[in-house]
């Protein structure tokens, strides 16, 4: 009999390749994991921004000339302002950017302190990733030396200071110095005194709701800085509508819209067919803009502010009853007109109840440096505003001024909250740095390398004020901490003439207790959070074709 071979059973389904995780998703995904990939390109993205900054820390910080996108030039050594404009793309680097903006929003200085840290805090866990520690550990270790690091800096405050007196403006000076100092270096002894008395005359009887927004700065240009000052008011850098430019003890009538005759919201048609009624037409018209402004003058307001143009007509009238009229487009400047005068801005062009007006001490119309200013000084009782003068011979220098100013205003709001002070100029990093290495030398799992290499980074401050004055780090950090050994926790940098010394006693330079807390405890968390992540998953972006940026060919 013929043997019949047996077929083979099918085979089976060939298993298919591994479908990968980048294959799950749509198109133009991108998937980054792993330690090369996600994390150590996340740490060099944060190093890279930290350099960017870090050359502007302190008072010899170099400045930064950026042009944003619409081709506005700045000329700054302002952390918060080269970040804000730079449009940081990168999602790590995106966190420390957010750490910093979150820096400014609440105390309004400190922003390079943030960057910085957070920057050499990645640098050096990046050196442990390399020697075989896992990020979870250096977390862990990074986490300790926060909560060790939070622990001491009560400590160091400066006895006494938490008794400051906010309506003493050689106090409020002394402690604004240091922040003024680090934007506008040889100026802090003239911006300090004019902004810690702009501060104290808006101040309410409650200090904790001071209201940064009432302190406002109007730079004129001209002159030299020497000339700046302080106004107990409101300035409009624009002239008055009418003839009357002077009004002392003035009620004040505010609308929302100019002061014209009302248009309709329809066309119409007249038919007008001799000169009797042409001139009835027009007779009607000027009859009811007179009762208009006759109403503002008779409920005894003096003073017309209009959010629009004053129409013709309603300016022939206004002159006639003898009142002042001012034009505020800005609606948000018409808001704090308002608010110091106390008024209440009208949406309709009717004469107003003695409920809506305000009151304005005086309003003047004077020339400063060659520009025409409008000067709404108040009484305290009514609306507390004031305004800081900046005086100076380009855009660039005024501008960087008024971030300075900003960060003083943002000062004196930290010292109503909490006013203890404590020594500038790389002291406190340098006794935290010491009291850290000993904390870390007492733990015994591998987190005590993490705490060694924090307490290492802590001295990237006295590094950065030293190499941007000049100086050599190398040979100024063991006097430091020989004096530091010694017990000395208010020895701190002299970047004049790079000694040593208790700049607490000697210098009178000193750092808010707020803003040194708040920057350290953010810089760590954003540090610790870049070394969190392990992948990144990023989505294709929506929209159209990508814009072109100014000046660029097709």
């Amino acid at each position: 009999k013929r043997k019949i071979k047996a077929r083979p059973p099918p085979p089976l389904n060939k298993p298919s390749k591994m479908m990968s995780f980048q294959n799950m998703l749509k198109d133009g995904y991108k998937h980054m994991s792993g330690l090369e990939e996600a994390v150590i390109k996340n740490i060099e993205a944060c190093k890279q921004l930290s350099h960017i900054t870090r050359t502007s820390l302190g008072p010899h910080g170099m400045n930064k000339l950026v042009i944003n996108h619409l081709d506005r030039l700045m000329i700054t050594s302002d952390a918060a302002t080269v970040l804000t404009e730079m449009e940081v793309q990168h999602p790590a680097a995106k966190l420390v950017v957010m750490a910093a903006k979150t820096q400014e929003a609440e105390l309004g200085d400190g922003t390079n302190l943030v960057v910085s840290l957070a920057g050499e805090l990645l640098s050096n866990a990046e050196e442990l990733i390399r020697e075989g520690l896992h990020p979870s550990e250096i977390v862990e270790g990074y986490q300790k030396a926060v909560n060790k690091v939070l622990e001491i800096i009560p400590t160091l405050c400066l006895p006494g200071t938490e008794k400051i007196d906010i309506r003493n403006v050689a106090d409020v000076t002394r402690a604004m110095k240091g922040p003024l100092a680090a934007k506008q270096y040889g100026y802090e002894g003239l911006l300090a005194p004019l902004v810690a008395q702009a501060c104290i005359e808006v101040c309410p009887a409650n200090a904790k709701n001071f209201n940064v927004d009432n302190v406002r700065v109007c730079k004129l240009i001209g002159g030299s800085v020497n000339k700046s000052s302080v106004v107990n008011g409101l300035i409009l850098r624009r002239g008055c509508e009418g003839t009357v430019q002077r009004v002392v003890d003035a009620k004040v009538v505010v609308y929302g819209q100019g002061v014209d005759t009302a248009a309709t919201e329809t066309k119409g048609t007249v038919l007008i067919e001799n000169a009797e009624q042409l001139e009835s037409y027009s007779r009607s018209e000027e009859d009811k803009m007179e009762e208009y402004i006759k109403g503002i003058a008779d409920s005894g307001a003096k003073v017309v502010v209009g959010n629009g143009a004053f129409g013709e007509m309603a300016m022939h009238f206004i002159e006639r009853y003898g009142l002042l009229a001012l034009k505020i487009p800005s609606k948000f400047e018409l808001r704090r007109f308002c608010r110091a005068t106390g008024a209440v801005a009208l949406v309709k062009n009717d004469p107003p109840s003695p409920d809506d007006l305000g009151y304005v001490k005086s309003i003047t119309v004077e020339e400063i440096g060659g520009s025409v200013v409008t000067i709404v000084r108040q009484d305290e009782k009514v609306g507390k505003i004031a305004t800081v003068i900046i005086r100076g011979s380009t855009d660039n220098m005024m501008d960087d001024m008024e971030r300075a100013v900003d960060d003083g205003v943002n000062s004196f709001k930290a010292i109503t909250r909490d006013a203890r002070l404590l020594p500038s100029a790389s002291a406190v990093e340098l006794e935290l740095s010491k009291q850290l290495y000993e904390y870390g030398r007492k733990q015994t799992g591998l987190d005590q390398y993490a705490i060694a290499k924090f307490a290492l980074s802590l001295e990237i401050v006295t590094r950065m004020l030293a190499e941007n004055a000049g100086l050599n780090a190398e040979s100024i950090l063991p006097l430091l901490r020989a004096a530091h050994a010694a017990g000395n926790t208010s020895a701190g940098l002299d970047i004049e003439d790079g000694t040593v010394k208790d700049v607490a006693a000697e210098c009178g330079c000193y750092d808010l207790f707020e803003v040194k807390y708040w920057a350290i405890k953010l810089a760590a968390d954003a540090a610790i959070t870049v070394l969190r992540v392990d992948q990144i998953i990023m989505a294709k972006q929506a929209g159209g074709p990508k814009t072109r940026s100014p000046g660029e060919e097709e």
